[in-house]
């Protein structure tokens, strides 16, 4: 896939050029939140992208307004798609942002073409919908708009305190279809946060929008990853973090270990190199089988974070189930007897 896949009549005849005149306006931004960023502002040709049937995701379709992410995580597995588009991996990546401009209205007219079955729509699961350049761009209110008047299921994972802003919006969606709000917190340690996650929230902030959206009837599920080995995998750092989770009222919590794609595998180990020099040959070690971390090491984490999970009243989360998620009661003017009872579908 080259960038003139992505653009309105976007020829596939020939060499494609990185940034044609007629497809892409390229804008920076002179404030403090935006400095060093430059923004490649597209027409998307489609906004629906299906799931290639080798993945290990439990969905079929996805929305990705933006591609690179100014959260900057530096072990983020979609690195590699900026390659897709000749940009770099590494700092391109968490500075070159492509904004598909046109991605609410193009996912409303594919939303009501004859041949879409409604099926779930996940977002998040490539870069986050919610990084900073959605405060000026604004694409998902209009998104989970298109998705709530067709009353088409959909989920969000975020470490994006921003999607409190279309809280509103959410409710709206959760009375008519199945939705589901996921926040990604690996670890609560200050220090390894700042240095894998520097663009990121904190993780007390992002617990702050668990709270948020459980305090306002949209239960939310917590995502613990990455679990980075070595790094954020101690008992007591597991510990620290699903006891935070917990307190913040989340639904669930469901452990992921780190993996280490192509793309993300070279610009991790680098970093790795600069400030953990002594892990690069037990990385090395670790992986030597591919992206993943060996199947005991995964069975390990899982096993401590859902007895860890009991012990402080959540389960885990199972994989690729939706919840439905009850609308909060509309307003009356006799007290309601009790709270709104959540339900997992």
């Amino acid at each position: 896939m080259r960038w003139d896949n992505l653009v309105e009549n976007g020829s596939t005849t020939g060499n494609s050029a990185l940034f044609a005149a007629d497809a892409v306006t390229t804008r920076t931004f002179d404030t403090p939140e935006f400095r060093g960023i430059t923004f490649h502002e597209i027409r998307a040709r489609s906004i629906l992208n299906r799931v290639p049937g080798a993945s290990r995701m439990p969905f079929e379709w996805t929305v990705n307004p933006y591609r690179g992410c100014t959260h900057a995580c530096v072990y983020c597995f979609a690195r590699k798609t900026h390659s897709y588009l000749d940009l770099d991996t590494g700092v391109g990546f968490d500075s070159q942002i492509v904004v598909k401009t046109n991605a609410p209205e193009l996912l409303r007219r594919e939303l009501g073409s004859r041949h879409w079955r409604g099926e779930h729509v996940a977002m998040g699961t490539n870069v986050d919908c919610y990084q900073r350049a959605e405060g000026r761009y604004r694409l998902m209110p209009g998104i989970i708009a298109a998705l709530r008047d067709r009353a088409n299921p959909f989920s969000i994972l975020t470490k994006g305190t921003l999607i409190l802003r279309d809280l509103e919006l959410l409710r709206q969606a959760a009375e008519v279809t199945e939705i589901g709000v996921s926040v990604s917190v690996g670890f609560t340690d200050p220090e390894l946060w700042r240095t894998v996650e520097p663009g990121t929230p904190s993780p007390g902030r992002r617990l702050d929008v668990v709270r948020a959206l459980t305090g306002a009837g949209i239960g939310c599920s917590v995502l613990m990853a990455p679990v980075i080995p070595f790094l954020g995998d101690r008992p007591e750092q597991l510990r620290a973090t699903v006891a935070a989770v917990a307190e913040a009222g989340a639904t669930s919590v469901t452990p992921l270990v780190l993996h280490l794609r192509p793309g993300a595998r070279e610009w991790y180990l680098h970093w790795l190199g600069q400030h953990h020099p002594h892990l690069v040959e037990r990385y090395e070690r670790m992986y030597a089988g591919g992206a993943y971390a060996p199947t005991w090491y995964q069975r390990r984490i899982t096993r401590q974070v859902h007895e860890l999970a009991d012990e402080f009243g959540i389960g885990p989360a199972h994989r690729g189930d939706n919840r439905r998620i009850t609308p909060a009661p509309a307003p009356s003017a006799a007290p309601e007897p009790g709270p709104t009872q959540l339900t997992l579908l």
